[in-house]
């Protein structure tokens, strides 16, 4: 028996054994009566034997019309779904992918390069770069307004993402440079624990808490623990920089996020007994399997490494 049947002859045999009748297959099938019965003999011609008894009112199926109807239909369902999945992944590559953050990534040109390496492999797909506020530290992501995201770690409900480190970087303190403490060079956690600080908005839930060192301020103490002070909060990187130099706080900043606040009356320093900060490109997990979901994170890994 031959084996390069079409699927267009499968199609054809299923919709005659549905309907029973030439003429109504081939209005179905939007093909002619004459074309149908000759692809349906040219069939019966490969596969050696009759699928259909022809009668003056209509067609039945023979034996071996019947034992190949739900072969045929299990393969054009199969066919069907393959077609569909490249759909998807046409519409994928063609599409749009939104990248979500709250301040630019800087460090070295490192959003250029990963541009560069995902759109010469994606050259169709549209990148769109949004802006979030500091409330939302998902950067987009829990709402589905992006696709990706830079943010900071840890994330509020963390096992919704998944994420890759792009930088790991130390914690400096930010001050003005009239600050007392601006005249060392270096400083212990201990000596910045009872200063009013500058703290994210609520709404960054465990965000925020970190940018406070709670974990920090708890071992303080003997365990007694020393709650911060807040002296203002801050959604963005100017309000960052006006409350800075108003002298409403102080706050803790990654090295790598230095340059945009020290621009003038403000200094950074070096911090002993402090953690380091993490910055990442994250997802949602359940987006793990979209194709451009997965080529931007490939494109970061690359670059980072």
């Amino acid at each position: 028996m031959t084996t390069d049947v079409h699927v267009r002859d499968l199609r054809y045999f299923a919709t005659v054994a549905e309907e029973l009748h030439f003429t109504r297959a081939a209005e179905r099938l939007y093909v002619s009566q004459p074309a149908l019965s000759k692809q349906i003999r040219a069939l019966e011609r490969q596969l050696g034997v009759e699928l259909f008894r022809r009668e003056p009112r209509g067609v039945t199926l023979t034996d071996a019309g019947a034992a190949l109807l739900p072969h045929a239909r299990r393969v054009l369902a199969d066919w069907s779904e393959g077609a569909a999945a490249v759909d998807a992944l046409r519409a994928a590559r063609h599409g749009t992918l939104v990248v979500g953050m709250s301040t630019s990534p800087g460090r070295g040109g490192l959003l250029p390069a990963i541009r560069s390496r995902f759109t010469a492999a994606h050259p169709e797909a549209v990148l769109r770069l949004r802006q979030v506020s500091w409330d939302d530290p998902t950067a987009g992501l829990a709402d589905g307004s992006t696709d990706v995201a830079f943010v900071w770690l840890p994330l509020p409900d963390a096992g919704r993402y998944a994420w890759t480190v792009v930088a790991e970087e130390p914690r400096l303190i930010a001050l003005p440079d009239t600050h007392p403490l601006a005249a060392r060079t270096e400083l212990d956690f201990t000596d910045l624990a009872d200063e009013p600080f500058l703290a994210l908005p609520p709404d960054a839930g465990v965000l925020r808490d970190f940018w406070l060192a709670l974990d920090e301020r708890l071992a303080l103490d003997g365990g007694a623990g020393r709650p911060p002070r807040i002296g203002a909060e801050i959604a963005g990187t100017e309000e960052t920089y006006e409350a800075l130099v108003a002298g409403l706080g102080i706050c803790f900043v990654a090295e790598g996020n230095a340059p945009l606040i020290t621009l003038g009356g403000v200094t950074t320093r070096p911090v002993r007994g402090l953690g380091p900060s993490r910055y990442a490109l994250a997802w949602r997990r359940e987006d793990a399997g979209r194709p451009l979901v997965r080529a931007y994170a490939q494109a970061c890994r690359r670059v980072v490494a």
